[in-house]
């Protein structure tokens, strides 16, 4: 087992940020770990690396226990924080050539120059790091975690500041590094989850509320289906409120209206009931099953 996490424990005086949470990682796993701001995704991820101290529980990466050889598990850890901290004065290959030294690799130039061209800093590598974008200083910050070579990555917001195309050519960076090591990363982009990850982890006010393969989650019998309804004008909600198989009502932009149900075909039958009644004009209406935004907004609120 690459991570394995037991009863895991964090308080910041009164407040419990981590609350004896347990879960497993495995080699070749990419698993996304989710959570509202302030859920204990960051804490969790700093307790794994070493870098917090837990306050209970146990903690080991690659069969080493965090708490007893420090050390030897940051050895084995790849680091990407969510705040990212660079030295803004340094070269990309400077900065790349001091955390080599650090890790203690031999062949430095060599690992600097595969892991640049890894993370697509090739065109900017000349450049000092203030210099960059934050799309391309996230890229140092990549770069960094990623020199030693280590079996475990953990990534907090590895895409945050990147553009669309950008966080296209990072997701398949990850992809490829989760064929042979494990990774987990934590990311508010629900897309990029479900574009990555065929399991998911979800931390909410310290609770671990979910930790599922994505499609058994989809598939879990307190799943919903969701109803995308749009009308040529806008419509009073409260006539929404006699639909007997109706769970939620969300008004979207314009009159676009969206409707959680346990029963699609029967919430169906029902509006369009209703705009008969109401000589209602339907412009579009069409039934989804929940994604895993949708997922996360129910277990989180």
């Amino acid at each position: 087992m690459s991570i394995l996490v037991s009863h895991l424990s964090k308080n910041y005086g009164l407040q419990k940020a981590v609350n004896d949470i347990s879960f497993s990682v495995q080699k070749g796993e990419i698993v996304g770990f989710l959570g509202p701001n302030g859920a204990g995704k960051s804490t969790t991820m700093k307790m794994i690396t070493g870098y917090l101290q837990a306050d209970g529980g146990n903690i080991e990466v690659c069969g080493i226990a965090v708490n007893e050889k420090n050390t030897d598990t940051k050895s084995k850890i790849g680091y990407l924080p969510e705040a990212n901290p660079l030295y803004m004065d340094m070269y990309i290959r400077e900065y790349l050539h001091f955390i080599a030294n650090i890790h203690k690799i031999s062949s430095k130039n060599q690992r600097v120059n595969e892991v640049i061209e890894l993370v697509g800093l090739s065109p900017e590598s000349h450049k000092k790091i203030g210099q960059l974008s934050k799309g391309y200083k996230q890229r140092v910050g990549l770069a960094a975690a990623l020199v030693h070579d280590p079996e475990v990555l953990i990534l907090d917001e590895p895409t945050s500041g990147l553009d669309p195309n950008q966080i296209i050519e990072i997701r398949e960076v990850i992809k490829k590094l989760g064929e042979k090591k494990t990774v987990l990363f934590s990311s508010h982009i629900m897309q990029e989850v479900e574009a990555l990850c065929e399991r998911v982890i979800i931390i909410n006010k310290g609770n671990i509320v979910a930790d599922d393969r994505l499609q058994h989650l989809k598939k879990s019998g307190n799943r919903t289906d969701v109803i995308m309804v749009s009308f040529d004008q806008p419509v009073d909600e409260n006539l929404f409120k006699g639909f007997s198989d109706l769970l939620s009502t969300e008004r979207q932009k314009n009159s676009s209206y969206k409707f959680q149900t346990n029963n699609a075909e029967a919430l169906k039958k029902q509006i369009l009931q209703l705009s008969l009644e109401k000589n209602l004009n339907i412009v579009s209406i069409q039934t989804t099953s929940e994604n895993l935004e949708d997922i996360f907004k129910t277990l989180t609120t």
